[in-house]
């Protein structure tokens, strides 16, 4: 029975990461209705960013050192918010209402921050700012002569492949000075130690040891989603993006600034994936690919959830994550040894983290028969929307 209660805490925990990032994409996917293949890669920027603050606390030592954990979780939401917020104002507001674009513009994104990662050194992030500066001065000063003119639109886009051009130039050249070209991470997978006072036991139920890594996820996992619906139900941002979900047309008509709404959101939904990132370096080892092994389960709580739904998301999410742990583990195996054969067969079949994936889209198929917008469809004029 001790066995069994601790892969429920694993599957809790793990369920609660995949809480966190798919509110973030419940936020994005249902009241947005953006597809965000790169989702997963703001989780695993935010697993890096983790990473970064512990290096730079590392060397404090002490107390200091055991203080890097609350800040990574500060600077992970930030700095994804950040480029979520950018990501939306360069490409996703060009593709509003166009969900296949969509889709595959993110999918491009995902591919382009998995190999930043494996490759970004000094001479390429000074290539990157020498294209990105050059290229703002052209875009001033051709909408200084020429913006009136019907023809800005080519020109502008001239000027900037005339920047990308001169950034790869820079990055070669940086490229040849050899400490400047040193990769920063590398496509091997990062370590993150856990600060003492989450390593060990926070307490007992009877015999039964409550770790403190599985317990910090959970309450973390709890508190963002309660502050997520405390900003969507009572704040006034909450209420402006609330209503331009339901209505675009009508709020802009009432002065509701709709484009920065926009940002708000996709930055608030790119924030809560890092914070993700953040606590699955709690969980073990991550790397270039992280994003990969979680997007699809966030879709799979967004979808039977049903789509924009909070408590749909936390039931779904913990629901999978408790499947994935039980089952995966083969837990049942130990707990349940005179089991009739049947069953044994089939649970030793599925008792593997891949193919305790293919049962939960078995059961979320199976599911979907029967309800085919979720646990929680959507009602209302949002639907319409």
């Amino acid at each position: 029975m001790e066995l069994f209660f601790s892969q429920i805490l694993d599957g809790l925990s793990i369920g609660s990461v995949l809480l966190l990032a798919a509110t973030g994409l419940a936020i994005v996917f249902g009241l947005m209705g953006v597809i965000n293949l790169a989702h997963g890669e703001f989780m695993m920027l935010g697993a890096y960013v983790t990473y970064v603050v512990q290096s730079a606390f590392k060397p404090m030592g002490g107390v200091i050192f055991e203080l890097y954990f609350p800040v990574s979780l500060v600077l992970s939401f930030i700095v994804t918010a950040l480029i979520g917020v950018l990501l939306e104002r360069t490409l996703i507001r060009q593709l509003y209402g166009r969900p296949l674009e969509t889709l595959l513009a993110t999918w491009g994104v995902s591919l382009i921050l998995i190999q930043l990662i494996r490759s970004v050194s000094t001479a390429m992030m000074l290539g990157i700012l020498v294209g990105v500066g050059v290229g703002f001065i052209i875009s001033k000063l051709l909408a200084a002569k020429f913006s009136a003119k019907p023809f800005f639109t080519y020109l502008n886009g001239l000027g900037w492949a005339i920047a990308i051009g001169i950034g790869l130039i820079a990055v070669n050249l940086f490229d040849q000075v050899r400490p400047l070209s040193k990769a920063w991470f590398g496509p091997r997978n990062i370590d993150v130690t856990a600060p003492k006072w989450l390593q060990g036991s926070w307490g007992m139920i009877g015999t039964i040891e409550l770790p403190g890594l599985r317990i910090f996820i959970i309450l973390l996992s709890a508190l963002l989603l309660l502050a997520t619906y405390w900003f969507l139900n009572k704040s006034v941002w909450g209420l402006r993006i609330r209503s331009v979900t339901q209505n675009r047309q009508m709020s802009n008509c009432l002065g509701i600034p709709t484009d920065r709404v926009d940002s708000i959101t996709f930055g608030i939904g790119s924030g809560l994936a890092g914070v993700a990132g953040c606590a699955i370096t709690l969980l073990g080892s991550v790397g270039p690919n992280l994003g990969a092994a979680y997007i699809v389960s966030c879709f799979m709580v967004i979808v039977l959830g049903g789509v924009g739904n909070l408590l749909g998301t936390v039931l779904a999410s913990l629901l999978l994550g408790i499947i994935q742990s039980v089952i995966g583990s083969g837990t049942l195996l130990t707990i349940f040894p005179d089991m009739p054969l049947a069953a044994k067969g089939v649970i030793e079949f599925f008792a593997t983290t891949s193919m305790s994936l293919v049962l939960v889209f078995i059961f979320i198929i199976v599911f979907l028969q029967f309800r085919p917008n979720g646990m929680f469809p959507q009602k209302g004029r949002s639907v319409d929307a």
